[in-house]
């Protein structure tokens, strides 16, 4: 048990750090590129979206689960035949995915509404040849219980794939590349970085010994974890995609849609492009809301066994609740200045407002998310994915002709707040209970932190202006409003003292504010 909350904290700890790469490097690369440039790459980065669903969240877990239960009764050869059967099943369906994204290509950047797209689908599409021994490797080591080369593949792919980003598209920059040019050499970017990811695997499977191969499994046995693997796969990767899924939705609708209405196809590129300047605010809003309630996810399972699900559980939601709120209000008050930081001015700020009250949303449904799925109702959270992309392509007709990028910006928030509510109402009732007392405390410290930076921006915004004086007032901003959120939700009761006392900075900024 110990080796798998070991585990569980390794691939923790690697997700952040993946996570926290994969938002932050989009601001150097939309400085290099521009708006437009920044709309080429996020029109086809939802597809290794998806392709890092299926080789991480998805079928990695899969087959870790067939052949950790072969292994648990002592059946190496069993386990050889599961790798074997679920080599072939993600070969061919790499395979399919590769060929119909290649021949493909034309149809698809049509419909994105930019056939000058063609080229970066079609490059793509070799991820999909990548993913099948990335993911049987990363399941095949999960199986065995031993999380180190699946947390080193997926923070050596990030980082890897983020130098040779930023380092071919600067390349393509001085050559005097058009944006298109560059778009096509951070997606070989890209490809590189699944490449490190394989080889790192590579390396730690031939330091370790095989599995014994003898003996040949029934045909039957080959159908039933075909099937399973297939089934709970998909599944699971479709659970993790609503921040790959409802992007795409953009993806194909956006620029269609506008242009629809009447807009040019310059026009509407710019306007996507800065539209898109959301995407790494919301993942980096998502990142800091998720990764404390989630670290308590993995201990559902041993809870079962002492009684404490419900505890764990609700302080999840809890801290989601928190520490959402928290992200995306301090967002909305400060958008401007972090716009005009990150992204060298302040084009935007109102639709990226609008994205910023997504991640109180987000937060929530990954949670809740999370939690059904370590009670076993994997179902259900498909479900609200599904639920929320569909809400999503819904919404884009009806807000984005009428409104433009702040209708499209609305429709993402209301999608993930239908995949959140959608989730919350499959919760145990005691959850939904216990959350009531504590929402009074929450929204009021929110309220005080909106107040306390209206006021701050309000001094600041009258005093100079220039992207390092918004780097200064929005750096600023953050801190106060932290200090302020945090006293008011310490002072509020929100967190009994054992639980800020597994909180060390909470704990001491408790003990600063004179206790309780």
């Amino acid at each position: 048990m110990g080796n798998v909350w070991k585990g569980a904290a390794i691939l923790t700890a690697a997700a952040l750090a993946a996570k926290l790469l994969s938002a932050l490097y989009r601001v150097p690369y939309q400085n290099m590129v521009g708006d437009i440039g920044f709309y080429i790459y996020q029109q086809v980065y939802p597809i290794y979206g998806i392709v890092v669903a299926l080789s991480l969240t998805g079928y990695p877990v899969a087959v870790s689960k067939l052949v950790a239960e072969r292994l648990a009764g002592q059946d190496e050869a069993g386990a050889a035949a599961s790798v074997r059967v679920a080599l072939l099943v993600l070969s061919v369906l790499g395979v399919i995915l590769f060929a119909s994204l290649y021949l493909g290509a034309g149809v698809i950047a049509s419909a994105m509404g930019d056939g000058r797209l063609t080229p970066l689908v079609r490059l793509l599409s070799f991820s999909f040849l990548l993913f099948p021994p990335i993911a049987l490797l990363r399941g095949y080591f999960q199986g065995r219980h031993d999380m180190t080369p699946t947390a080193a593949s997926q923070v050596g792919e990030q980082f890897v794939r983020v130098a040779a980003i930023l380092g071919l598209s600067y390349g393509a920059v001085q050559r005097g590349a058009d944006v298109y040019a560059c778009g096509m050499a951070a997606v070989a970017g890209t490809l590189i970085g699944m490449a490190a990811a394989l080889f790192i695997l590579l390396f730690f499977l031939s330091r370790r010994r095989r599995l014994k191969t003898s003996g040949r499994t029934p045909p039957a046995w080959d159908r039933q974890v075909g099937r399973r693997l297939l089934t709970a796969g998909t599944v699971i990767c479709l659970t993790n995609m609503a921040l790959t899924l409802i992007p795409l939705v953009d993806s194909f609708l956006f620029v269609p849609l506008l242009q629809e209405a009447g807009a040019r196809l310059d026009e509407v590129q710019r306007l996507k492009g800065v539209y898109d300047r959301g995407q790494p605010l919301i993942q980096l809003g998502t990142v800091v809301g998720t990764s404390f309630s989630l670290a308590l996810v993995p201990l559902l399972s041993g809870a079962r066994r002492q009684g404490a699900v419900f505890a764990y559980g609700a302080l999840s939601i809890r801290l989601a609740v928190v520490i959402g709120l928290g992200a995306s209000l301090g967002l909305i008050c400060l958008i401007r200045p972090i716009n005009a930081m990150l992204f060298e001015n302040d084009y935007g700020s109102s639709v990226l407002a609008v994205l910023s009250s997504s991640v109180f949303f987000t937060t929530i449904a990954l949670t809740v998310s999370a939690l059904l799925q370590g009670m076993g109702r994997e179902w259900t959270a498909a479900a609200g994915v599904a639920l929320a992309v569909a809400g999503k392509a819904a919404l884009m007709h009806w807000l984005a002709p009428r409104f433009g990028a702040l209708g499209a910006a609305a429709a993402t928030t209301g999608a993930y707040a239908l995949m959140a509510g959608f989730l919350c109402a499959f919760l145990p009732r005691e959850y939904r209970t216990a959350g009531r007392k504590y929402m009074y405390p929450t929204v009021k410290a929110a309220a005080m932190m909106a107040v306390v930076l209206h006021g701050y921006r309000w001094l600041m915004d009258s005093s100079s202006e220039g992207r390092l004086w918004a780097a200064a007032e929005a750096l600023g901003g953050v801190a106060i409003g932290a200090v302020v959120y945090l006293a008011c939700i310490v002072k509020g009761h929100v967190f009994s003292e054992q639980e800020l006392a597994a909180f060390p900075l909470a704990n001491k900024f408790r003990l600063r504010l004179g206790g309780r």
